[in-house]
């Protein structure tokens, strides 16, 4: 029986789960899924000036948000110290690594003379065979992994394909330093072995640093993980990724009135597609993924499609799902108060009986939240520029005219509704939208909506008749 696979996401917590980093774990964890496996996650905090408690809490509540939870608890990188050093001491032992005594004056000389020959700086090794017993006192030496000297290390990645890295350019790096810690290199390869991963899929930003893990593993004798190396997101313009581009942590994009699902499916085909899939169900994903279909090219992030996948989840999804959304989301939203003008209950009533015509023209939870305003608005209501021109270009007298109408009608449903307002364009010669243009303007205070018979129907009979009289001359 094959291996159960065993994949992780293990990001730095200093600072907010950023986009790349959700793509990075979705693609963990729809491999995990497809394949029957589990996903792991590992908090690299190993940099403890920079790491903090607040985002690490902010990671795995992005992560929960967004339905990528791990299957095990997380593991923190710098608890494990102790393990990372006995490693290191095992391969000492071994004759796999040395203890390194250059001094920092030793090791900028060599960096000065490789510049000076315009070649990469490289350790020359001057420890490598040297006896201990000639160490200079006092001075706290480095621990170095025996790097082959020639040959070339393979790493037969699924994404970037074999890719091969001659092992003189690796040289012998630093596994432990000199006050014990381990490097970020070394501490990788432990974890992973400790945690059983068996694929390892991150940015290809890491590809340099697989050859040097490759061969921890050989010292060490152990199995080296299927190694996939994904390829970063880049702006819309093919420039790095960054803050202008949408390189923001998930809650901004949860600000920013995105579905979760919405945001998943536009991620997964950043570097991934299933034929010309564009809006696909996590079920979906899970299915279909595999790492080996993922993109070598940098894949480029534009909110144009994100926001397009997001209006057509909108309208795809259940109405009272997106209710509960956006009263769980309300203290997010940056216009969520709009949805604590009434008690709850009334608010979910009335977000309740709008939601077919308001999803219909959103492409975001805020334009939703935005365009439910009307349901919510005290009165006299606001009312746009556009909405005072339909209003003083004889839209009052119409108001005026049909208001008798619905005053007359005795079941308040939008048949009905329509059916007044329709008899009453007919008989003074109107069309349609001639008399439903200034009943929008004085109901929402605005040029679009959702169905204005739609819109009427919802506020109510006596709030509709009270705010259609607000506006008479």
């Amino acid at each position: 029986m094959s291996q159960r696979v065993v994949t992780r996401f293990a990001p730095s917590p200093t600072g907010f789960l950023h986009i790349g980093g959700a793509r990075t774990a979705l693609f963990n964890w729809l491999y995990a899924r497809h394949t029957g496996g589990r996903m792991l996650l590992r908090i690299e905090d190993t940099d403890r000036e920079r790491s903090t408690e607040a985002a690490v809490s902010a990671i795995i509540e992005g992560l929960d948000w967004l339905g990528l939870k791990a299957d095990e608890p997380p593991v923190s990188q710098f608890e494990r110290a102790a393990r990372h050093r006995e490693v290191a001491e095992e391969l000492v032992a071994a004759g796999k690594a040395y203890h390194c005594y250059a001094s920092q004056a030793e090791l900028e000389e060599m960096r000065e003379t490789a510049r000076a020959e315009k070649r990469p700086p490289r350790y020359d090794g001057r420890w490598r065979d040297r006896n201990p017993a000639e160490a200079p006192a006092g001075v706290k030496p480095v621990v170095r992994l025996k790097a082959p000297l020639d040959g070339t290390t393979l790493v037969a990645d699924k994404v970037q394909g074999d890719v091969r890295f001659p092992n003189k350019d690796l040289d012998d790096f630093v596994l432990l330093r000199s006050d014990g810690t381990p490097t970020y290199m070394h501490a990788v390869v432990v974890d992973d072995h400790d945690m059983g991963v068996t694929h390892i899929i991150r940015g290809d930003d890491h590809l340099t640093n697989a050859g040097r893990q490759t061969l921890i593993y050989q010292a060490m004798g152990w199995d080296v993980p299927i190694m996939a190396h994904i390829p970063l997101i880049h702006g819309a313009d093919g420039a790095k990724l960054s803050k202008r581009h949408g390189a923001l942590g998930v809650e901004a994009y949860r600000e920013m009135g995105y579905l979760p699902d919405a945001l998943l499916n536009y991620l997964a085909r950043l570097g991934w597609s299933h034929g010309d899939d564009e809006v696909m169900s996590i079920a979906d994903m899970v299915a279909w993924f595999d790492i080996v279909d993922v993109n070598k090219g940098a894949a480029r992030f534009d909110f144009a499609k994100l926001d397009a996948v997001n209006g057509q989840w909108l309208r795809a999804a259940d109405d009272t799902l997106l209710v509960d959304t956006l009263m769980r989301d309300r203290d997010v939203l940056p216009n969520g108060a709009i949805l604590k003008a009434r008690d709850e209950t009334t608010t979910r009533r009335l977000l309740a009986a709008a939601m077919p015509g308001l999803k219909e023209r959103a492409k975001t939870l805020v334009e939703l939240t935005e365009s439910a305003a009307y349901l919510f608005a005290d009165r006299p209501l606001p009312l746009e520029p556009k909405a005072v021109e339909i209003l003083d270009a004889g839209g009052r007298a119409i108001i005026a005219g049909v208001l008798p109408a619905l005053e007359a009608v005795s079941e308040w449903t939008v048949a009905a509704i329509e059916a007044a307002v329709r008899d009453y364009a007919e008989a003074n010669a109107l069309k349609l939208g001639k008399a439903a243009q200034p009943l929008r303007a004085a109901m929402t205070g605005k040029t679009t909506s959702p169905g204005v018979f739609d819109v009427l129907a919802v506020v109510g009979r006596d709030e509709t008749l009270a705010r259609l009289r607000d506006q008479l001359p």
